[in-house]
């Protein structure tokens, strides 16, 4: 193995110790009638005082996103979009796209250069790279539908918080910190991000130009953003400087409400967001696989385990890469994917006791993967309804372009679509044809919000943040509650893995795995690399006596309240 010689001399001097005290916190936040989990405190707060003053788990789930948008602007937006996963008190579900589309001006090529290769950069950073934003007219349909509360009460908190300004934590400043070049080179005018000096926890964002556009979208509603002068400003700052909305772009978005995707695990019903979401065909085959071996008794983490889950997502991922993309654009073989007959024969060649390369399955190369830069939220309120949310600008700050006048960034989905096939993008993933960029077609993506019942009865609301990591995140945490008898707060804070067909190696958060699995693993054919923090989960468990446990990452900054 190549990396076998670094990595036998990093167990002996630096691994002994795996105990860092992460898992010793065993349960979450309680609450006897509902709970809240986002990932940070201010919006978690918004979103319980909706609770408490009679609106239901939509309402704040909606004032929530507009809260995240102030007070979390790496990746909670206006400027991006996401998916929803909704289980009404009568045990209906829904899922709503309200994913990006590429402007009616892209075009397959528009990242390539005159040899066809991918020019670095140019579908991450700057306009070019921007797809039509989809947050806001997901919200009204969501308030459309299900909203018990006027629009503009939950729209209020997130412009209150605007104007007052927001206390920005160590990550915060970190993170604006390291962009402060990119944003100079992609906004022509100063924005309130940037700073002579460095920024420093406890220092202060005021968004007075945000509150001013949350507030068109207060008092005109879907056409306060998709209309009027805030749609001028977003065509403004696009056409003048190389990127493509134009103002049909913005009239004619729409989210679209779509068919759940539904499976079962161990007598747990599961369910996850359809294409473009790659996330719950995904984790419906993941779950599939897994469903046939005593993941229990290997015990979790343990070398059996991993392998096995390894060996499951190194083939469920070349199948996101070869056939998932947008249903309203390319014809997705859902059914095939999910049925017993396919699955049992491409698990089929699963040897337990060696790894299969990834080359073996699909042709293909690639050398990346990158980190965290999404966020998700988990609502359940009184009377059982529950909202699985995950949204983003695609990277922290997406483009790293600020709408002038406006006050908030736009995304950088459009690198979430094949520029080329088999060429990977930020997050190291690899996609084909049926990914390709085409007009008004939306992009793929990882985000798997998902809400699991058992015996017709709310049980998980799932979901998380982190790229290519979002979908294994996800399969693991309903692993660790099903099959280890994890509470919640157990289930996210325990150690966590990830593979994803390619790059080919078994990615491990730093210090989390002991020696003797890290060796057996090598030993069966597998190349492993630590990493920093798997995921970001802000999830709900309600527990078999009734009461709802909210539990926030030790990774992250969130913040779990109920009442």
């Amino acid at each position: 193995m190549k990396y076998f010689p670094f990595l036998l001399a990093l167990l002996i001097v630096g691994c002994q110790n795996t105990k860092t005290g992460y898992q010793d916190q065993k349960t979450g936040t309680m609450g006897d009638s509902a709970m809240v989990v986002t990932t940070h405190p201010l919006a978690t707060q918004v979103g319980l005082e909706v609770l408490r003053n009679g609106g239901n788990a939509i309402d704040a789930a909606i004032a929530i996103q507009f809260s995240l948008a102030v007070v979390y602007p790496v990746a909670g937006n206006i400027g991006g979009g996401g998916f929803a996963v909704i289980r009404t008190k009568d045990g209906d579900f829904h899922t709503l796209d309200f994913r990006e589309k590429a402007p009616k001006r892209a075009y397959r090529d528009m990242f390539l250069d005159r040899d066809g290769n991918v020019v670095e950069g140019s579908s991450t950073l700057g306009h070019k790279a921007a797809g039509v934003p989809g947050t806001v007219d997901g919200m009204f349909k969501l308030h459309e539908k299900f909203g018990s509360v006027p629009m503009e009460d939950l729209i209020q908190p997130a412009i209150n918080q605007a104007v007052a300004g927001v206390e920005i934590s160590s990550f915060d400043a970190f993170n604006i910190n390291k962009y402060q070049e990119a944003f100079r080179e992609v906004n022509r005018d100063s924005i309130h991000f940037l700073k002579n000096g460095e920024w420093k926890e406890g220092d202060s964002l005021f968004h007075n130009e945000l509150a001013g556009t949350l507030s068109f979208i207060r008092d005109f509603g879907r056409d306060g953003f998709y209309g009027g002068l805030v749609a001028n400003q977003i065509v403004a700052e696009c056409l003048t400087n190389g990127g493509f909305i134009s103002k049909e772009d913005l009239r004619d978005y729409n989210a679209v409400w779509r068919e759940p995707i539904v499976g079962e695990y161990r007598g747990y019903k599961v369910v996850s967001m359809p294409p473009p979401s790659s996330g719950g065909v995904a984790i419906m085959q993941l779950l599939q696989g897994a469903e046939e071996y005593p993941i229990n008794k290997w015990g979790h983490n343990s070398p059996d385990a991993i392998h096995l889950m390894t060996e499951l997502e190194r083939r469920v991922y070349a199948d996101r890469a070869t056939f998932l993309g947008d249903p309203d654009h390319y014809d997705v073989p859902t059914k095939m994917l999910l049925s017993e007959d396919y699955n049992e024969e491409r698990f089929d060649n699963i040897d337990l006791k060696a790894a299969t390369p990834s080359e073996d399955i699909k042709e293909g190369k690639v050398d990346i993967i990158e980190s965290v830069e999404t966020t998700h939220f988990s609502v359940v309120d009184k009377w059982g309804n529950a909202v699985s949310l995950t949204t983003t600008l695609n990277g922290y700050f997406g483009c790293k372009v600020m709408v002038k006048g406006a006050g908030f960034f736009l995304n950088n989905e459009m690198d979430d679509f094949s520029a080329k096939p088999g060429v990977p993008n930020y997050f190291g993933l690899v996609g084909a044809e049926a990914n390709a960029i085409k007009p008004e077609k939306r992009m793929l993506s990882s985000m798997t919000p998902t809400i699991v019942e058992k015996d017709g009865e709310l049980s998980m609301v799932i979901g998380t943040p982190g790229g290519a990591t979002i979908i294994t995140s996800v399969f693991q945490t309903i692993l660790n509650v099903v099959d280890h008898g994890m509470t919640m707060q157990e289930a996210i804070n325990v150690p966590k893995v990830h593979h994803q067909w390619l790059p080919d190696r078994i990615l491990y958060e730093r210090s989390q795995l002991d020696t003797a699995t890290i060796i057996q693993l090598i030993e069966m054919g597998h190349d492993v690399e630590d990493r920093g923090a798997l995921g970001r989960m802000d999830c709900i468990l309600v527990h078999p006596n009734g009461q709802i446990e909210g539990a926030t990452d030790r990774r992250g900054g969130g913040a779990a309240m109920g009442y």
